[in-house]
């Protein structure tokens, strides 16, 4: 038999444990928010700052006597943060089926309409203080809005007519034949595949 441990280790100390466990909880929790380098891009900031203004909107709507207009604020809030989240955990990328520029447009122009109609009607219809501030940081949420649909607009419209450009490219290509130099003088066959001889410059 083994002789007995002289010095059996001590019992493990509870706070050691409990600081471990937080430690190992720490990088969880940061799995979960977005990476820095997001979060700096115009997009990450776009978006930071369209579920910000949304969050401060509805809380001003909440407080004041126009609260029936709370719902467009939450509403626009839950979509900025998943839209937030799904460009950081790059979930385009994995539903590749969805047509995510085509949503975020959409999301950006229903909002900003439905921010300008109801800043608007509560900056001119209600007097209390609560129901202006909410009026005000809806017109910012409004521009903010605007941006991020203008800036969607030409990211689209640039990926399309690089499309197009490279679609028109590959045709003229597929249809039109090579210069060849034949005995110097310079004839032009077909490209292959295509039926017929092209008309040869001699």
């Amino acid at each position: 038999m083994w002789p007995p441990d002289p010095d059996p280790d001590p019992d493990p100390d509870p706070q050691a444990e409990s600081g471990s466990r937080a430690g190992a909880a720490l990088p969880a929790l940061r799995a979960l928010l977005p990476p820095r380098a997001f979060l700096c891009s115009r997009k990450g900031r776009l978006l930071l700052a369209e579920s910000g203004l949304s969050f401060i909107t509805l809380i001003c709507y909440v407080a004041s006597s126009a609260s029936a207009f709370f719902t467009a604020p939450l509403l626009e809030f839950l979509l900025a943060l998943y839209f937030l989240f799904a460009d950081a955990m790059q979930l385009k990328d994995k539903w590749q089926g969805l047509c995510w520029p085509m949503m975020d447009f959409l999301r950006c122009v229903t909002a900003a309409l439905i921010y300008f109609a109801i800043s608007i009607t509560a900056v001119a219809k209600y007097s209390d203080g609560a129901s202006k501030a909410a009026g005000v940081f809806g017109f910012f949420a409004t521009i903010v809005f605007a941006i991020d649909f203008y800036l969607i607009f030409n990211d689209v419209a640039k990926f399309l007519k690089q499309g197009d450009s490279a679609d028109e490219t590959t045709a003229r290509k597929a249809e039109g034949g090579w210069p060849v130099s034949v005995s110097g003088w310079g004839l032009q066959l077909p490209a292959p595949g295509t039926l017929g001889w092209v008309e040869a410059g001699l």
